[in-house]
């Protein structure tokens, strides 16, 4: 019974090492934006989904992702994302270049940074 929980745990942490091992490094740019104002009205961009994404990602903790020139849509996670998204707060609504390791968790892109550089 124990060799049996032991290979579960053994399984299941392994498992959860595994997106690590699909990563690939990439580069996007695309405007930063609150994901819950983005999903619930495309329109929330710019200058017109700042104060929404001010609300939830700055005072809520909700994720902030990065609305890419093609349409794709990335979740920001690591060091931009870290203390209640101190460092991806100051980007709202700017356009970025972020290079990072991306990874797909349940059929969400997730793009995995600590630095992002505004585009001019």
């Amino acid at each position: 019974m124990q060799k049996c929980i032991a290979v579960i745990i053994v399984a299941q942490l392994l498992g959860a090492w595994a997106p690590i091992a699909d990563a690939e490094s990439k580069t996007v740019t695309g405007e930063v934006v609150s994901l819950s104002c983005y999903f619930s009205n495309k329109k929330n961009v710019g200058k017109a989904g700042l104060l929404c994404a001010l609300a939830t990602v700055k005072y809520e903790g909700n994720p902030v992702g990065i609305v890419a020139a093609d349409g794709s849509v990335y979740q920001l996670e690591g060091g931009l994302t870290a203390n209640n998204n101190a460092k991806s707060v100051p980007l709202l609504s700017h356009t970025v270049t972020v290079t990072g390791d991306v990874t797909e968790k349940a059929g969400m892109m997730m793009l995995k940074a600590d630095d992002a550089t505004i585009v001019q």
